[in-house]
């Protein structure tokens, strides 16, 4: 059953084009000029409950926009969506118990205040039971082990510590849907860890569908199934993670082993990636791998030999690169 239903999702917005020097600064106070900009161009898009679905894209792409429309804090330009069979931008408060959004740059927490403090406020605000409120405290202050840090001013925790308090909050009103926009943003590799493992343990306990935007290939990688990739406004990709390699890259990685101080060039076999003798890595198009394979193994002592993908990250920053590029040159033209 599908949770979320996007059709022909569409936001634009009206930006002033200020021009440079004082003449013309002073000519726009009285003629402004604006450019229309899009950051969703009709977008479709539909979530299964219990999915967890990594949204990707470059910035700029949409994603965060996209979020903001489906938790109701911005109206779109034109489209519809539903979530849980409620339209976001229509701020029903049974909608707004029922899911929540967390963004990684943004604070919903007091800074001044311990943690704790702003809890209880959020208890009220949702209008959670005394009893499941602190049945629902207790679980994630436990899972996240930041009981000690309850009490303490939220300006004196740690980004990572932050981090976790932030998600507590989110979930304190146990909500059905959950939108999550760079939650592991500026974390440092331990606390990234932590996040994700989290995150993995309570939706597989909770079957909460979770729709996550973020930059780093690990958190997608342990946490995602499914990926959604939007660049321009517009979605390009739907699918398994590992599809993305298939449908984007095609080229492969192939590792050569040679006996010690044999150092043949092998630019005549592929683009060289790197010389670490005695290996050496050359990527090469996926239907050259055979005959590359046969003529190394022809005309050189090779000891062993690896072929594999390239890195996901790699594809999927080519992918966003050659996107940025075509919008430059459709803007330009």
């Amino acid at each position: 059953m599908s949770i979320i239903k996007v059709r022909d999702l569409t936001k634009s917005y009206r930006v002033y084009k200020k021009r440079e020097g004082l003449k013309e600064s002073v000519r726009g106070l009285f003629h402004r000029e604006y450019s229309e900009v899009q950051a969703v161009r009709g977008i479709d898009l539909d979530v299964q409950q219990g999915e967890f679905v990594a949204f990707l894209g470059p910035n700029g792409a949409g994603k965060t926009t996209t979020l903001k429309l489906l938790s109701g804090v911005i109206n779109p330009t034109s489209g519809t969506a539903e979530v849980m069979g409620f339209v976001p931008w229509q701020r029903k408060n049974e909608y707004r118990r029922r899911f929540a959004l967390v963004m990684g740059q943004k604070n919903q927490l007091w800074w001044d205040l311990p943690a704790q403090e702003s809890y209880r406020l959020h208890q009220q605000i949702y209008g959670v039971p005394a009893d499941r409120f602190k049945e629902t405290l207790d679980e994630l202050t436990d899972l996240l082990d930041v009981g000690r840090l309850l009490s303490q001013p939220v300006r004196e925790l740690s980004l990572g510590e932050r981090m976790k308090m932030e998600l507590i909050a989110a979930l304190l009103h146990s909500p059905d849907v959950l939108f999550l926009d760079e939650p592991t943003i500026g974390l440092d590799v331990i606390a990234q860890h932590n996040i994700q493992k989290f995150l993995r343990y309570y939706q597989e306990k909770r079957k909460i569908t979770i729709l996550l935007t973020s930059h780093y290939m690990k958190d997608v990688a342990a946490l995602c199934k499914r990926v959604v990739i939007i660049a321009r406004g517009q979605i390009e990709y739907d699918g398994s993670l590992s599809g993305i390699i298939d449908k984007f890259s095609g080229d492969k990685i192939i590792t050569l082993q040679l006996p010690d101080g044999h150092r043949p060039s092998m630019a005549a076999f592929g683009e060289v990636l790197d010389e670490n003798w005695p290996k050496v890595r050359i990527r090469v198009k996926r239907a050259d791998v055979p005959k590359v394979l046969t003529e190394t193994l022809r005309d050189h002592p090779i000891e062993d030999v690896v072929v594999e993908d390239p890195p996901l990250e790699d594809v999927i920053a080519d992918l966003f690169r050659e996107s940025s590029e075509k919008h430059e040159a459709s803007t330009m033209s």
